[in-house]
């Protein structure tokens, strides 16, 4: 059972950060390493302090985890220093929890019972969690399972992405003949090529795809599915050669308004034309074409991907960096009559790239873009933004 007294005895406290000054200069994690022996010790006294709730909210229903994480079970392994039972109990609902661990919003914690009020604070069920898979991978937990017997049947996955990797380990480990279809030159979609280094540093990636290898997972790059060009594999071919298909192709459609005046200006780009080349930069292939070094860099959108492009950009050596939100500021503790306990809270947050210098504006947009006589963006209009409730409540 749960030490009772836990969550009383301990503080909330998530992953301790490397100093802003340090990880502003490189593209490492920006996060202490998980398996150091303090960092280790202070993720067992977080673990400690789950309740082992009756109904426990944190995995339970639709406002926890959706991959239905047993989360008491290895707080309490952590709790008791069973790191191997914790890693073992982690993988039986999640195939990659080095991945979630580092990306996942964690709606597990808001979800958890002590975050019904603003103190204690939930559980760091995100801490623990990630710490579980690095101890795991760290101490030699995390191996190759291998099929025992094979089916003969032979299946496809189109796109190597979290999905597609999470479904071929599934069919591989079931004893299909199992191969990845991805068309970039390199496995993992948007997490080898949209999200940056510092949150996620891609030698985590490779380390999975070689476990995968290892059980019998086949890859092939440079291959587009349906397309017309080189390396191309058409439809009827890969349902001829496969007993089934799966498709994990993602959502590649970028959303951009061409209305504004002044967007076809030279130095305006979506954030997979600058995120994708600030990674490959990272991966070897050369600089990217598109630098934030020595600029001042306007960024349109207050969610995760544009903290992504804050951070990318800092780390290129932007002159200042400004982040717009057409929304206003949300509140600092969660308003139940927006987002009652157990829902995702709207509530004020500060990714960590905007802590590292910059300016975030709320309630703002974009009037138009202005040029230089040589066809640049020089300026951004602005206007404020007022949010008015319709005849339904909705903003």
């Amino acid at each position: 059972m749960a030490d009772p007294r836990g969550f009383l005895k301990y503080e909330r406290q998530d992953n301790p950060k490397r100093p802003i000054e340090e990880r502003r200069a490189d593209w490492h994690e920006l996060y202490a390493p998980l398996t150091d022996p303090a960092v280790r010790e202070g993720t067992v006294t977080q673990a400690a302090r789950c309740m082992d709730c009756g109904i426990p909210f944190c995995h339970s229903g639709g406002a926890g985890c959706p991959l239905g994480n047993l989360i008491p079970e290895w707080n309490d392994h952590v709790r008791r220093g069973e790191w191997a039972r914790a890693t073992e109990r982690l993988h039986a609902t999640n195939n990659f929890p080095e991945f979630t661990g580092a990306l996942c919003p964690a709606p597990c914690e808001a979800a958890c019972v002590l975050s019904i009020t603003s103190q204690p604070g939930p559980v760091a069920i995100k801490r623990v969690e990630w710490s579980i898979a690095e101890v795991g991978w760290a101490d030699g937990h995390v191996v190759p399972q291998p099929p025992s017997n094979r089916t003969g049947r032979r299946v496809a996955v189109v796109g190597s992405g979290p999905a597609g990797l999470a479904a071929a380990q599934q069919l591989t480990r079931a004893g299909h003949d199992v191969t990845v279809y991805e068309r970039d030159d390199r496995l993992g979609g948007l997490m080898r090529y949209g999200i940056p280094e510092y949150k996620f540093e891609k030698w985590e990636l490779d380390r999975r795809l070689e476990q995968m290898r290892a059980e019998g997972t086949h890859f092939v790059v440079h291959c587009e599915v349906g397309g017309d060009g080189e390396g191309a594999l058409s439809v009827e071919r890969l349902r001829a050669e496969h007993d089934a298909v799966v498709l994990a192709v993602g959502a590649l459609q970028s959303r951009d308004d061409r209305t504004i005046e002044g967007r076809d200006l030279e130095g305006i780009h979506l954030a997979m034309e600058y995120l994708v080349p600030a990674n490959r930069e990272c991966e070897g292939d050369g600089p990217s074409p598109f630098t934030a070094r020595g600029k001042h860099v306007v960024i349109i959108g207050g969610g995760d991907t544009g903290a992504d492009c804050y951070g990318t950009a800092t780390r290129q050596g932007a002159i200042g960096v400004h982040q717009l939100d057409q929304y206003p500021p949300p509140p600092q503790t969660r308003q139940d009559s927006r987002s009652p306990w157990t829902t995702w809270p709207y509530v004020f947050r500060t990714p960590p790239a905007l802590e590292e210098g910059g300016e975030r504006l709320f309630a703002t947009a974009v009037q138009r873009f202005v040029g230089d006589d040589r066809g640049h963006v020089r300026a951004v209009e602005l206007s404020s933004v007022e949010v008015r409730k319709d005849a339904d409540g909705r903003r």
